[in-house]
C-alpha cells in the first residue's frame, strides 16, 4: 500500500483523535483517514451521478 504524508492543522488532528484508540471507533489515525477519504470519494460520486458526471465504465 503506497504512503503519502500530508499536513493537517491541529485542530482537526485533535477532533479525530477523540474517535481513535481502544475506547475509539477507528484502531489507529490511518485507519480513521481511510475510512473518511472512502466517504468522501462516495459523497462526490453521488453528486457527480446526480449532474450527469459519471464516466459509465466506472
Amino acid at each position: 500500500m503506497p504512503k503519502i504524508s500530508v499536513e493537517v492543522p491541529q485542530e482537526l488532528l485533535d477532533d479525530m483523535d477523540e474517535h481513535v484508540g481502544e475506547d475509539g471507533k477507528f484502531v489507529n489515525r490511518s485507519e480513521a483517514i481511510r475510512a473518511s477519504m472512502r466517504k468522501t470519494l462516495d459523497m462526490l460520486d453521488d453528486i457527480d451521478a446526480r449532474q450527469g458526471r459519471l464516466d459509465e465504465e466506472r
